[in-house]
């Protein structure tokens, strides 16, 4: 199998999960009653969480900056974040071609030659911090929440904050030592982007005129991020739904504002990851810094 072949079976099969998880979620709820749920949006919340998510991916597109100045990559904020607006644009709607990560990689080895490894390895290790802060985050709503789902393991979740962030430490101190230096600003910058997202979800329940059980949907929102991570669907479609699906069903909330409030945070995403397409055609020039 050609690596043409491979990348077109990958797409499909992603598709094909995508269309099954989003048949399943309907088999569930009444889609009806998802767009009398969207109908009863305010549109001031939902621009004030376009504009929060916005926001977020400016923090991450600095975070990653940070990663790349450290290896050598010294690519100015203004370039990284019209490639960074590229590969979210790869990411969401070509997936089967060239993924974001994978095309921000390849510039950043081609322009500037740290080395394959330490790439990845910045990549990586990006990915990984935003993904420690939806985990410490969750941990914290968790433990604000009355819901008794909680109840039962609320040591553990305490005792889990410290002991993700001093293990995440120690693997970039074994594994990754050339970023280290940039280790709690990196996280500083995590912290920011998730809770610029988690306003931006905040907006999009207000929108709805969710007033109860905010913090759960909270918590679910950021379980539902850290699935939707996993590359097994088309820009996370379907899995981060059926997180909320199921979310809503373990804490006792509304599974149709669940789903609502699913479909309006990646209909935000899509919309922003849209504007990439004007990099597609019209490559963005690396500048650099001193």
């Amino acid at each position: 199998m050609t690596e043409k072949q491979r990348k077109k079976l990958i797409t499909a099969l992603k598709i094909i999960i995508s269309a099954v998880l989003i048949y399943f979620i309907f088999t569930k709820i009444e889609l009806k009653d998802v767009l009398q749920t969207l109908k009863k949006s305010d549109p001031l919340y939902l621009f004030l969480a376009l504009l929060f998510f916005v926001l977020s991916k400016v923090l991450a597109a600095l975070r990653t900056n940070l990663y790349f100045h450290q290896i050598g990559a010294k690519i100015s904020q203004l370039s990284n974040l019209k490639l960074y607006l590229l590969g979210m644009f790869y990411n969401l709607f070509l997936p089967g071609g060239i993924g974001g990560d994978a095309y921000k990689g390849y510039v950043i080895q081609k322009e500037y030659q740290p080395g394959t490894k330490k790439v990845v390895s910045s990549l990586l290790l990006d990915r990984l911090s935003g993904m420690l802060l939806l985990f410490v985050y969750a941990c914290v709503l968790a433990l604000l929440a009355k819901n008794v789902f909680f109840q039962s393991f609320y040591w553990l979740v305490t005792a889990a904050i410290p002991l993700s962030v001093i293990a995440f430490w120690f693997v970039n101190k074994i594994f990754f030592i050339t970023t280290l230096p940039v280790f709690w600003k990196s996280l500083g910058f995590s912290a920011l982007v998730q809770l610029a997202q988690l306003i931006s979800v905040l907006c999009i329940l207000k929108s709805l005129s969710v007033s109860m059980d905010t913090i759960e949907y909270l918590f679910v929102f950021l379980v539902s991020s850290i699935v939707s991570v996993i590359p097994l669907t088309i820009g996370g479609i379907g899995s981060r739904e059926v997180t909320f699906l199921y979310g809503a069903e373990w804490l006792g909330l509304d599974a149709s504002t669940s789903i609502g409030i699913s479909f309006t945070f990646f209909l935000i995403t899509a919309l922003t990851s849209l504007f990439g397409v004007i990099y597609h055609f019209k490559k963005p020039r690396l500048d650099s810094v001193d």
